[in-house]
């Protein structure tokens, strides 16, 4: 599976941090970040992770109220 994170989108709220600590930090912007990400467009600010098992990724991406956080299977 992937994960798509398009950071220029989040609004900081902590949602996806407080479901999903294991894989998402706060950055010294105030926003998000999904950890061991590569960025795929500097432009959009777009991060990519490649999985296995989706976990609380899943959860994640139901609660961010911007929806910035994708799950492609």
């Amino acid at each position: 599976m992937k994960i798509i994170h398009e950071k220029s989108k989040c609004i900081g709220c902590g949602a996806c941090i407080s479901l999903c600590s294991e894989n998402f930090e706060m950055g010294d912007d105030a926003k998000a970040y999904l950890k061991n990400s590569k960025e795929t467009d500097k432009k959009t600010e777009r991060y990519e992770l490649e999985i296995e098992e989706v976990g609380c990724i899943q959860e994640a991406a139901d609660g961010c109220p911007v929806r910035c956080i994708n799950v492609e299977k």
